[in-house]
């Protein structure tokens, strides 16, 4: 079995994602995530002075391309760690 077989047939649990839910736009969505981007995030969000869930609504009204959630936090969060996120 290849590594990208392998890797595909491992559920969230045994990936290392970390799945949380929030409310957006009137319904519900889970984003799945390493646990290293949440903290990200938490860190972000109180340095903000806000919530991660207030975070999250944010970065994804700023959505204006096709890039799942998923990815627009991580690169938001690479991003304002470099110093070149909007609100830094």
């Amino acid at each position: 079995m290849s590594g990208t077989a392998q890797g595909a047939a491992r559920g969230p649990e045994r990936s290392g994602l970390v799945k949380r839910s929030f409310a957006l736009a009137g319904h519900r969505t889970s984003v799945a995530l390493e646990d290293e981007f949440w903290s990200a995030l938490g860190h972000i969000a109180a340095a903000r002075g806000r919530t991660v869930s207030a975070l999250v609504m944010e970065v994804d009204a700023g959505r204006t391309g096709a890039r799942p959630l998923a990815s627009e936090l991580r690169v938001f969060a690479l991003s304002w760690f470099r110093g070149s996120a909007p609100g830094r």
